[in-house]
């Protein structure tokens, strides 16, 4: 029997077997002395009817709203003593007791009466099905009980919202970094509200949470596992599992915001943990990983490991993905001793699996590879560290941005212009057919064949010229933070780690591909190519 649900016996007095249904939607009611309040109204009504109650059923804290019949433990007990014919009659305070579902509940209503069940209420009288009035007052009944419902549930999201704008916290468990500390506000029921206050030592481990994702690109696993080795436990008292870790990933309260609805409060500095930049980095890298494989572009498959490249490096020759594997070669030593010298090489996935016509290498050493682009990387990010203008880089922005603006606004042009040529040429064929058009129709139709052709072609080029519009316009506003990171990369790159190493990589350059000869050609991401230019 689920929670809050109960019922007590009575001893019978009376011919009229009664049987009665209490129900409140939260505990809260169950405070409020809801129950208590039904029960002294069908009590006090039982004995004007004359009639004893033999049983009553109690619903404490049930949605009769968002849970259905079928789920509540007591409709079903009360339907199963309607089927042994062990009462007489179903009375409630009110007929929503039974629920406020308008495409379940007059139908379980109606189940009753129909069983023999004489279905009265308190405050609303007895409701038969003796025609076809009947029948529709029962429906219109619950379908306001689901407005009251539906209009209820947006008065409390919307007030939910406004306290979320004003910066209070709105109630749920308390999230991992925080503790809860009494805010002096308090209810309409005179019990004291919470907030939520930083908790250092839970601080420092989100903290390194976001900084190991974004500048190392740990997994949540990965995370999980150098958590608990801390000897760290969630609120709970349960080791950290990867799902863990994802939550907090995904929890925009240590950016110093209360979100909830869709309503978000301003920054409020005592609760914030984490800047915007790490959350939305994590942001992003979280969306990546969660794409299949081969369609991952600026995420690295794994840091662990000893290659640095990873989930970017591609065959020049057939196009397809490089992989890392391992490799063992005998060498013989001059006194005869045959040792064993392993490595790591890049695979295309073609070559090896023996799939399409692939004229490059079967393999590349990796360390070749590596030491060819952090050469590349390093004298790149040196050039850039002593060259590049603020002022420089934001012209080139606007004069890019400028460009693709005038190609859109042309294509649109001609587009319109185009679509007003071929309804002219549309009504020059009826012209044609009554000899009024110095063109015949073979002509007329065939520029309208080559205006169909032109503005299909200007179809296909406006959606990109738009994507990429917009693409620029995302970047210049966005300049400073990539301007930061370019420069911090610049500083850093020389004594980052492996991890960090992978990490900058993959999000500096798009595209390797390695050609035979271990050609190398690199392909910087759009959003960093200006700043090379």
């Amino acid at each position: 029997m689920q929670k809050g649900t109960f019922h007590q016996d009575m001893k019978v007095s009376t011919l009229l077997r009664v049987y009665c249904l209490y129900r409140v939607s939260t505990k809260g009611q169950v405070d409020h002395n809801d129950i208590p309040m039904q029960k002294q109204e069908c009590h006090e009504f039982a004995k004007r009817m004359g009639w004893t109650i033999c049983k009553e059923f109690y619903e404490k804290g049930i949605s009769g709203y968002k849970i259905s019949a079928n789920k509540r433990d007591a409709i079903q007990d009360l339907k199963i003593a309607a089927e042994k014919k062990e009462f007489d009659i179903l009375l409630v305070f009110m007929f929503d007791r039974l629920g406020r579902i308008e495409n379940e509940t007059p139908f379980v209503l109606e189940w009753f009466v129909k069983s023999g069940i004489a279905v009265w209420s308190a405050k609303e009288g007895q409701q038969t099905f003796e025609n076809d009035t009947d029948y529709l007052m029962n429906y219109i009944r619950f379908w306001q009980a689901g407005g009251e419902s539906r209009k209820t549930s947006i008065r409390v999201k919307t007030r939910l919202g406004q306290l979320v704008e004003e910066g209070r916290f709105t109630g749920g468990v308390c999230p991992f970094g925080y503790r809860f500390i009494k805010s002096g506000v308090f209810n309409k029921k005179g019990k004291e509200l919470v907030t939520l206050e930083i908790n250092p030592e839970e601080a420092a481990i989100v903290r390194f949470i976001f900084d190991k994702t974004v500048r190392e690109g740990y997994g949540t696993w990965r995370l999980s596992s150098a958590i608990n080795k801390l000897g760290y436990k969630t609120h709970n008292g349960a080791k950290f599992q990867a799902n863990t870790v994802n939550r907090i990933l995904n929890n925009s309260i240590y950016t110093g915001r209360f979100v909830r609805g869709g309503k978000s409060s301003e920054v409020i500095d005592e609760i914030k943990i984490i800047d915007d930049y790490a959350y939305e980095e994590a942001y992003k890298i979280l969306k990546e990983r969660s794409k299949k494989r081969e369609e991952r572009n600026s995420i690295a498959f794994t840091t662990k490991g000893k290659a640095l490249l990873s989930g970017n490096i591609y065959c020049a020759h057939c196009g397809a993905r490089l992989y890392t594997t391992t490799y063992s070669n005998p060498v013989t030593l001059s006194d005869g001793t045959v040792k064993r010298y392993t490595g790591l090489k890049y695979m295309c996935t073609n070559k090896a699996r023996g799939r399409g016509r692939c004229e490059g290498q079967g393999q590349y050493i990796v360390e070749r590879i590596d030491a060819i682009v952090l050469e590349t990387v390093n004298d790149l990010l040196n050039k850039i560290h002593d060259n590049i203008k603020d002022v420089t880089i934001k012209r080139n922005y606007e004069r890019v941005l400028k460009e693709k603006r005038d190609l859109y606004a042309g294509l649109m042009k001609e587009y319109s212009k185009e679509q007003d040529k071929l309804k002219k040429l549309v009504e020059e064929v009826g012209k044609a057919l009554i000899n009024e058009s110095v063109f015949s129709v073979d002509i007329i139709n065939q520029s309208i064949n080559q205006s169909k052709t032109r503005l299909a072609e200007l179809e296909e080029k406006i959606p990109k010229a738009l994507k990429e519009l917009n693409d620029q316009d995302g970047m210049l506003k966005n300049l400073d933070q990539y301007y930061d990171q370019f420069i911090g990369w610049a500083d850093s790159f020389a004594s980052a780690s492996l991890e960090e190493k992978k990490m900058i990589i993959c999000r500096l350059i798009s595209r390797i591909e390695i050609g035979r000869d271990y050609n190398v050609n690199i392909v910087l991401n759009v959003n960093y190519s200006q700043f090379v230019e």
